[in-house]
């Protein structure tokens, strides 16, 4: 549980080596200009990568979280941060849902497309108006005899801009008429459709590449072969990816936490004031020491997590947990970098800035750092419930 098993370290060689292709210069430029890394995205596609996580009767690799985690956190190392991980990011748990609650022939429709890269997707969930409090949505899913009708608004909805699918959560029953506040809510998978689909990128402070978008739901027509599982309990089928994807978030964090880290200390080494190499220095030294100590905890508590998970076992606090300590071990890590590198770190071309701006991501998403410390005071401490 504690060292990678040989697979897994044939994973990562096998991820660092098709990451090569795409050094930090690469990432540097989609920062600049933006633009979704489609030869990257298609890169990993071409080697297999993207269904390491489904079954192998759809195309995928069967493997379990532990090997994804193995995968993302290679990517975010190399040097693609969050740009890199977020490319590929929703093939890895986002259509868990469809694996564990569709049909087979949902299976044999959806899942191959997906792992030969030729459908890429989007998951969308939250709205304007509820942020994380998911039982209240909005969006309405009207049945029409064969089929669904969609209205409605979504934000924050990664890759909406470029994508071909969508994984969406509707309200089929209204609020006031559900007995249960996590009953009413269905689950989509559809063509985006953008005929009656308007995306609108939002400009945010890093992840260029990977866009994040207001996504406006107008009379959108969805085939009652597209519902996954039955009407009314989509909020039970997205529960079930949500500790898989703070695992990978955590992992994805550490990842770039590693590689902020790594160039401050070959910085430190390298750069000379006063006739001595900097990190001879215990001010730049310790910062740089407790930073490898916290990512490496935040590294076993991840893989703890996602052992669990992989043996089916309860993984919600440490899965939580493994996120937040992550999250705040990659920040610590990539903000000592730029100070470490001192003005040089504050430009561009050293790179760390950018890794400091995308060290936002996994602290933000895709739960707050605040509702995770509530989560374990009431589930694990058996505090009240604050909210």
């Amino acid at each position: 549980m504690f060292q990678p098993t040989p697979q897994q370290q044939e994973i990562r060689d096998a991820i660092l080596k098709v990451c090569a292709r795409f050094d930090a210069d690469y990432w540097l430029e989609k920062d600049r200009l933006g633009g979704f890394p489609a030869d990257f995205h298609e890169a990993l596609a071409a080697a297999g990568w993207l269904g390491i996580a489904i079954p192998e009767a759809y195309g995928g690799s069967g493997l379990g979280i532990a090997e994804a985690a193995v995968m993302m956190q290679a990517i975010a190392e190399s040097g693609a941060g969050m740009s890199g991980a977020s490319a590929v990011h929703m093939n890895i748990f986002g259509l868990s849902p469809v694996v564990m609650f569709g049909t087979e022939a949902q299976k044999h429709r959806m899942l191959p497309p997906l792992i030969a890269g030729t459908d890429r997707a989007c998951f969308a969930v939250t709205e304007p108006d509820t942020g994380l409090n998911t039982t209240q949505l909005k969006l309405r899913a009207e049945r029409q005899g064969d089929h669904y009708v969609l209205d409605g608004a979504k934000t924050f909805i990664s890759t909406a801009s470029t994508v071909e699918k969508i994984l969406i959560l509707a309200r089929t029953t209204p609020l006031d008429k559900i007995r249960s506040k996590t009953d009413g809510l269905s689950l989509f998978y559809t063509d985006l459709d953008r005929n009656h689909i308007e995306t609108r990128e939002i400009d945010k402070m890093g992840r260029k590449a990977v866009d994040t978008n207001q996504v406006f739901i107008d009379n959108l027509k969805v085939p009652l072969e597209d519902r996954i599982g039955e009407e009314g309990k989509g909020f039970h089928y997205i529960l079930h990816g949500m500790n898989a994807e703070r695992i990978l978030v955590a992992a994805e964090a550490i990842g770039l936490g590693r590689v902020a880290l790594r160039r401050a200390t070959q910085y430190a080494k390298e750069r000379v004031v006063f006739n001595r190499p900097i990190g001879q220095n215990q001010g730049i030294q310790h910062p740089l020491a407790q930073c490898w100590m916290e990512l490496e905890a935040a590294d076993l508590m991840m893989r703890n997590a996602a052992h669990l998970f992989d043996r089916g076992e309860n993984c919600g606090a440490q899965a939580n947990a493994a996120k937040y300590l992550a999250a705040e071990a990659c920040h610590k890590a990539c903000e000592t970098a730029v100070m470490t590198h001192g003005g040089f770190g504050y430009a561009k071309e050293y790179h760390v800035e950018r890794y400091l701006r995308e060290s936002y991501v996994p602290r933000i998403a895709p739960i707050s750092p605040h509702l995770i410390l509530c989560f374990i005071a009431e589930k694990v401490l058996g505090l009240p419930k604050s909210y």
